[in-house]
């Protein structure tokens, strides 16, 4: 598949679709699906690419972003 990557625009041979939620896009990289795709911790703000946690609709890389925000009923492992 050649596309142009929806983030940064890069034709590339061996771009690639994501569908996610019924929509298409079109990357060049992981990095760009990442920039597009992965949600932000409520708490630091960087892309949660691990499992993370979520409570009440809100995403956390981890349970410590999430106590810092006020969630302390997460927890990272059981």
């Amino acid at each position: 598949m050649t596309g142009s990557c929806e983030v940064c625009g890069n034709q590339y041979d061996k771009a690639f679709e994501v569908v996610a939620a019924g929509s298409h896009h079109v990357f060049d990289s992981f990095e760009c699906a990442i920039q597009a795709l992965a949600p932000h911790c409520e708490h630091c703000g960087c892309h949660v690419i691990g499992h993370g946690v979520e409570a009440k609709g809100a995403f956390y890389c981890s349970a410590h972003c999430a106590h810092a925000a006020g969630v302390k009923e997460l927890m990272d492992r059981a």
